[in-house]
């Protein structure tokens, strides 16, 4: 569809004072970059575009200019917020301590018809979509055209708490289409009403804008497990944000600090205090945008979330669209991290990058010395391997087990890679400074266990990325379908059979869920069964 945009500008201008419109017309710039203007007592009336503000007047703003917008919009709600009449705009009041308005921003709404192409395949899809970004970035006009376009096939409920997706007045802009439209009396209600939706009036789907309390998310989430559909926006950057925010975190499912006993804690090599996700999240795909035309796309948030707090960055989906209107989708490497969350150096290994210099102790980039591929259509590349430290008999274990082609070396000349631990590394020895300079990758366990190994491993040949035929991938595939299955009522549900370092990592999914697991069976037929309670033993 191609983008239309309506703004209903000619009424906004109805409701400001004359010179202002005269001012306004008098600038001769595009009416399309027209953010808001602002009226603050005593102070000079001002217009924002896009590319910045502009002064209208060089007089002071009166009270009889506030008054004058004041009586030709509609009421004031307990948001301070009003609209005129089967229009998208917004204005807002700042009040003084005696509840006088002193100033006023007369945001403009439009409904821009297409833009939603962007996202269509994703919103089509039945998928619980959760828009972030800072203010005035389009988040509600996506949703508003997310609406409109669901509305066509679906039952389509809008929670409008302040009209600005349907516009002021009980009939609704034209802009939301088919989409029912419900209005919240006061901001704190929200969440009743989000619950009245689902009980009341049967929808598939249910739009709600701006989820900023507690409440709201607690009923998102009620909303999102009765199997509607669910697309909100909230305010945030990033998903860093959302999991550092203690109000809307359960929205992508939290976080908690968990304690380890000392066994765990030296099979995992961490520290005893960890961080994991609570739950399952609200939203199953984040969509994070950037600008009005690129947006960043996370479509498996429970994914997401425990990479950051692992501190392993996943891939990412970037879509643009250019100014001829063509949409460009590409996956690129994630370059944010949480760092080291977990105790781990970003959960175990990293390369270092500095060939002259020390790098950081706390911190490790990757190289690019090894970037695994395809060898003449037979497989991974092999990586040969010098261990500094790190016991060759286990790591030999560990690339058998994940059915990677690691080769151990004796001659650092002949190594792409070397290992070692964080203590011999910080001793600097003369091999390790030697590789450094040679730019060999070097790789920095905090502890010489499976798990460091396995993470570095998993690593180095990438295989958290979403390869279907990946046997590891595969499994964990199956783990979150069991998960699911037990959730929507099946008592337990039996796995296919793994190798170990592949069961315990399920064991952690059903922990990360709030379920209860066990191994059965003898090698190689050695299987995880996930249960909805504990198992009654004989």
């Amino acid at each position: 569809m191609k983008r239309r945009i309506t703004d209903d500008l000619d009424q906004l201008r109805g409701v400001l004072p004359d010179h202002i419109v005269g001012a306004l017309q008098a600038l001769d710039r595009n009416d399309d970059d027209l953010l808001e203007v602002i009226l603050d007592l005593g102070r000079v009336p001002t217009a924002r575009y896009v590319d910045g503000e502009v002064i209208l007047d060089q007089h002071e703003v009166q009270p009889d200019m506030i008054d004058y917008v004041a009586k030709r919009v509609g009421a004031f709600d307990d948001d301070n917020r009003a609209g005129i009449e089967r229009t998208l705009h917004r204005i807002s009041a700042i009040r003084n301590r005696r509840g006088d308005i002193v100033g006023l921003t007369c945001r403009v709404g439009r409904a821009v018809y297409g833009t939603i192409d962007i996202l269509q395949d994703i919103i089509e899809a039945g998928n619980n979509v959760l828009l972030l970004g800072p203010p005035g970035v389009g988040k509600t006009t996506l949703l508003r055209e997310a609406a409109r376009v669901l509305a066509e096939s679906r039952r389509v409920v809008i929670v409008d708490t302040s009209n600005e997706i349907g516009g002021d007045g009980d009939v609704p802009h034209p802009a939301v289409g088919r989409a029912r439209r419900m209005q919240v009396a006061k901001p704190l209600l929200q969440h009743e009403v989000m619950i009245e939706a689902v009980e009341n009036h049967n929808p598939e789907t249910i739009v709600i804008d701006e989820i900023g309390r507690e409440l709201e998310a607690q009923a998102a989430r009620t909303i999102a497990e009765r199997g509607v559909q669910l697309i909100g926006t909230a305010h945030g950057n990033t998903l860093d944000n959302l999991l550092l925010n203690p109000t809307l975190s359960d929205l992508v499912g939290g976080i908690e600090s968990v304690t380890l006993s000392d066994e765990e804690a030296r099979r995992r090599g961490t520290q005893k205090t960890v961080l994991e996700r609570r739950a399952p999240p609200t939203f199953n795909v984040l969509i994070e945008i950037q600008t009005r035309n690129r947006l960043v796309v996370l479509d498996d948030v429970a994914a997401a979330v425990d990479a950051h707090l692992r501190g392993r960055a996943l891939p990412v989906e970037i879509r643009q669209r250019d100014e001829q209107g063509e949409i460009t989708i590409e996956s690129v490497q994630s370059e944010h991290v949480f760092g080291e969350r977990n105790g781990i150096q970003r959960n175990g290994p990293r390369q270092t990058v500095s060939r002259d210099s020390r790098p950081p102790e706390t911190d490790y980039e990757r190289s690019e010395a090894f970037v695994p591929r395809v060898d003449g259509g037979h497989g991974l590349q092999t990586l040969h391997v010098f261990p500094y430290g790190v016991a060759r008999n286990r790591l030999i274990q560990v690339a058998k087990q994940l059915r990677v082609p690691v080769q151990i070396v004796d001659d650092l000349e002949a190594a792409q890679a070397l290992v070692t631990l964080k203590n011999y590394y910080r001793r600097r020895p003369r091999l390790i400074v030697d590789a450094e300079r040679q730019g060999i990758s070097i790789y920095v366990l905090r502890a010489n266990t499976v798990t460091q190994m396995e993470d570095f491993l998993i690593d180095v040949f990438q295989m958290y990325g979403d390869k279907v035929d990946d046997p590891f991938v595969k499994a964990m595939q199956e783990a979150e379908d069991a998960i699911r299955r037990i959730r929507s009522g099946a008592r337990s549900v039996d796995l296919a059979p793994q190798l170990s370092h592949i069961r315990r990592k399920q064991h952690e999914m059903a922990r990360a869920a709030h379920l209860v697991s066990h191994s059965y069976g003898s090698e190689p037929n050695r299987r995880v069964r996930i249960f909805r309670d504990q198992p009654v033993r004989p």
